[in-house]
């Protein structure tokens, strides 16, 4: 792969990354104040909530988060750029401006985020590592798939190579779950990657470039036909700045990608931080202490009705030695059993007897805390079969009465702390903020063999910025590199502008390559890594 570095980029004063603006003066002090201000918050915040914990692992505590947050940032520079080359390049705005505009926009979306995205992709890693992400293996587990993850990502990055981070991290993930199928003794029931789930991810990371290259082509087309302004598909004059509605438009959608990246690429660094917190200081992080004042209530009614519904699909004569284990099984092995109903029936009746004797979950003592959260998370992913999977057939109140209860259990599991989401926004911000100019040359200067129009900027962001959107509401990790890059290509080969195809070529062996080196890179490192925890 070629290497595409800054030092090509023309060195003439009117080439858009060297045009001078005040952003520069003010670029250092901004960020030294937003790095300080979010420190101070999420150090005062860990603080707190690590008053209930029993026993701080401080030092292995802190290196893992640090590497987590180093590959939101890393994450950043990489992933981000794309979404500020249009601008740049269009002289909409001056480049300095431009990468903290986008790194503010990053930092809102992911304080908005829902969280479907962080534990959407979590759930491709085996269900007995996240149970037990505080022992040796869980640990292995997290710092594997991280390292493998930056290691690839700051590879593709210093060749200037627009490759996904999402990618990356759904290939780490994999090559853990293989790793750990690969160690389990001949005869376990040990599970390695939830396939269905992989599918599924990886069909919506292998059809969003080709939405991309699609729908912006096609966008670009029709706005020739609506809007016939040649301005709009012209290549800037000089350093002179587009007509101004042209720069609202390019700095609306610019605006749009930098919130939707941040929304949906952030959430990734927050499952794996949660994964971390849960594992190393689980009296403090297992089981949402905070939700609504009358959630034990809601819980015990959803509980009752689930117990109902689940009693009515229970067969005559089954017997039922070790409930957990059944569910565990029907878990690990994505099958529903006869056995696996009344199985599933006796073990939410059991655990929602344990937590019906405390007034809310922040009363739950701390020696009980890991144990009621794996029981809660396991009964969560024994549900995915019946609502998700619909592994058993069911009428549709009853199955209304699973997907409450299935709501209420995600609630005590599946949650992520605010000062999480300011720490994942502090680094994916200030990532931006960096490295941003090697990807940001490719894009603008190295998928086309002419200059990126003004039209060609606002069809290829736009359309990135709605295919974001879309996944970030269905719960789905989509690669906003692949998106737009595939954007710009798509827009070039619709205006006849012709592709750079080395460049092509070099993007394409990134999104191909990929996964089976963040697989091999994770897979070898869990391997070595159990050898240490």
């Amino acid at each position: 792969m070629a290497d595409i570095a800054p030092s090509q980029v023309h060195s003439d004063a009117s080439h858009p990354l060297h045009s001078s603006n005040s952003a520069g003066k003010w670029f250092l002090p901004l960020f030294a104040l937003v790095l300080v201000c979010g420190l101070g918050y999420v150090a005062y915040a860990l603080a707190r909530d690590l008053t209930t914990a029993v026993a701080i692992p401080w030092i292995l505590l802190g290196l893992a988060l640090l590497i987590a947050l180093g590959f939101e940032f890393v994450n950043g520079f990489h992933d981000t750029a794309n979404a500020v080359a249009t601008v740049i390049y269009t002289r909409s705005m001056p480049a300095e401006f431009a990468v903290i505009w986008s790194g503010f926009f990053n930092f809102l979306g992911v304080l908005t985020s829902s969280g479907a995205v962080a534990f959407g992709i979590l759930a491709l890693l085996p269900v007995e590592l996240i149970l037990q992400v505080g022992s040796g293996s869980g640990l292995a587990m997290v710092f594997a798939l991280l390292i493998a993850a930056i290691v690839w990502n700051l590879g593709t990055w210093y060749l200037g190579l627009p490759s996904s981070s999402s990618h990356t991290l759904v290939g780490s993930i994999i090559g853990v779950g293989l790793a750990n199928q690969f160690l389990a003794p001949a005869g376990t029931a040990t599970s390695g990657v939830d396939w269905s789930q992989a599918t599924n991810i990886g069909l919506s990371l292998l059809i969003s470039p080709l939405i991309g290259f699609g729908l912006s082509a096609v966008l670009l087309l029709v706005m020739k036909l609506l809007v016939r302004n040649k301005a709009l598909y012209a290549e800037p004059k000089g350093n002179q700045p587009p007509p101004l509605w042209i720069r609202a438009i390019l700095i609306f959608t610019c605006t749009g990608v930098s919130f939707a990246h941040g929304s949906n690429d952030g959430q990734k660094g927050m499952g794996l931080i949660m994964l971390i917190l849960i594992g190393l200081v689980p009296t403090a992080f297992a089981l949402n202490r905070t939700p609504d004042v009358n959630y034990l209530e809601a819980y015990k009614s959803a509980s009752a009705q689930v117990e109902t519904a689940l009693g009515k699909y229970v067969k005559p004569g089954v017997a039922v030695t070790d409930y957990k284990a059944e569910v565990s099984n029907a878990v690990k092995n994505k099958t529903w059993t006869d056995a696996t109903t009344p199985a599933l029936q006796q073990y939410i009746h059991q655990t929602s007897a344990e937590v019906a004797g405390f007034p809310t979950l922040e009363a739950v003592p701390t020696n009980l805390v890991g144990n009621v959260r794996n029981d809660i998370y396991l009964i969560g992913e024994a549900l995915k079969l019946i609502d998700k999977q619909k592994l058993l057939p069911m009428d549709a109140g009853d199955l209304a009465a699973v997907t409450n209860y299935h709501k209420a259990v995600d609630n005590a599991t599946k949650f992520i702390p605010l000062w999480v989401k300011v720490a994942v926004a502090i680094a994916l911000g200030l990532g931006t903020m960096v490295g941003w100019k090697r990807i940001v040359v490719t894009v603008g200067e190295k998928i086309g063999k002419t200059h990126l129009t003004y039209g060609q900027g606002a069809a290829a962001e736009v359309v990135a910025m709605v295919t974001i959107a879309s996944a970030d509401h269905l719960g789905l990790p989509v690669s906003t590199t692949h998106v737009l890059s595939s954007g710009v290509a798509g827009t070039m080969a619709a205006n006849g502008s012709g592709l750079q195809w080395s460049t092509v070529r070099n993007m394409l062996m990134a999104w191909v390559l990929t996964l089976p080196a963040s697989i091999a890179i994770a897979f070898v490192l869990f391997v070595i890594m159990r050898q240490v925890f």
